[in-house]
């Protein structure tokens, strides 16, 4: 072994807020504790194929003192969330080898770690995975970095939504990010007031929600409201379309307004904002700052501790590791339909599909 520890660290997939912060504090302990080398692989592991790596340094980080990399979304590595990677797998190795590290740190979802564990199985690398997305569908952690973040920003545009439904009395369909997961529409539905949720997890029936609206109006003289669906909801169960296709040709977001207004029984003006990569931007959370940090720090003792095939995890507000293998096996992590947060939702009077 080398007398100075060579540690590499990408970012995978797709990007969101604290990536940059769970850098930061490796970069930190690594060179603060250990006196070790970090290498930073730019756009993930197509910096292993072209055999590129950048020296990170605490002092390089700075802007006169200032440390920018707690507050920057996105991740100053670059990331890549297409192509594919596996029918690369010799090169990457061998750039691997030629970079001459001896331990990586990988931060990704469910999709980008499943690659990094089947290299680093070949390769023989040690390897610490860290948790990432905006999804929340890694399972065996309780958090991961950038969901609080992106749950903060689609409630900040709910209570912008709900201002101007209220003035013009008109339903509001807000479509964000989940093609197989619900959590970003169903935390962020319940904290920001919205009256429908969809979620691919649950089906639903449009003459329900056209009732649930209709209640609204009737009982509670609410004559506009706020849905949270979530882009991979299912096309209704009652819905007039092929049962065979995952999605209308107009996107299932203008599909569901279009039926709303079809089924109500009086006149609705129905509007339709995507967020789309809005909710990947931002400045990062007090609370994904901590967990980036936090982990981090985990993973470099991990690699310190010569330990491989890991992930870090938050259980119970600590940090501890748990088998790569069994997270990838059960994720992506999907909505428990009879779950605490769906029942909330329900006693909230919140309409979530089917019971």
């Amino acid at each position: 072994m080398k007398a100075q520890k060579r540690l590499g660290i990408l970012t995978s997939g797709g990007d969101c807020p604290g990536l940059n912060t769970v850098i930061r504090s490796v970069v930190s302990h690594a060179t603060l504790s250990y006196g070790w080398e970090v290498w930073g692989i730019p756009y993930a592991t197509t910096g292993l194929l072209e055999q590129k790596a950048i020296p990170l340094a605490m002092h390089g980080l700075d802007l006169h003192g200032i440390d920018p990399l707690l507050c920057i979304g996105g991740t100053i590595l670059g990331s890549i969330n297409k192509g594919d990677t596996l029918a690369h797998v010799d090169e990457i190795l061998a750039g691997y080898q030629a970079l001459e590290l001896d331990a990586l740190i990988g931060i990704g979802g469910d999709g980008s770690l499943g690659i990094l564990n089947q290299l680093q199985s070949q390769g023989n690398w040690q390897f610490i995975a860290i948790p990432k997305t905006i999804d929340n569908d890694v399972a065996l952690t309780e958090r991961m970095v950038g969901f609080d973040t992106a749950v903060n920003t689609i409630v900040d545009a709910l209570n912008r939504l709900t201002f101007t439904a209220a003035s013009h009395d008109r339903v509001m369909i807000v479509e964000v990010m989940g093609r197989t997961a619900g959590h970003l529409a169903l935390h962020a539905g319940i904290a920001g007031g919205a009256d429908v949720i969809l979620i691919p997890e649950i089906p639903y029936s449009i003459p329900e929600i056209c009732q649930h609206l209709a209640e609204l109006r009737d009982r509670n003289w609410r004559r506009f409201a706020i849905i949270v669906v979530a882009e991979g909801a299912h096309i209704p169960l009652d819905s007039s379309c092929n049962p065979s296709c995952e999605k209308p040709a107009c996107g299932i977001t203008q599909y569901i307004a279009d039926e709303i207004k079809r089924c109500s029984t009086y006149p609705i003006d129905v509007r339709v904002s995507v967020l789309g990569h809005i909710q990947r931007g931002g400045i990062p959370s007090a609370s994904d700052r901590l967990v980036a940090t936090a982990f981090g720090k985990a993973a470099v003792d991990l690699v310190a501790a010569g330990q491989s095939g890991l992930m870090v995890a938050w259980h119970n507000g600590r940090v501890m590791p748990v088998s790569l293998g069994r997270v990838l096996a059960k994720s992506p992590l999907p909505v428990d339909p009879n779950g605490f947060l769906v029942e909330t939702a329900r006693c909230m009077g919140i309409y979530v599909g089917k019971k």
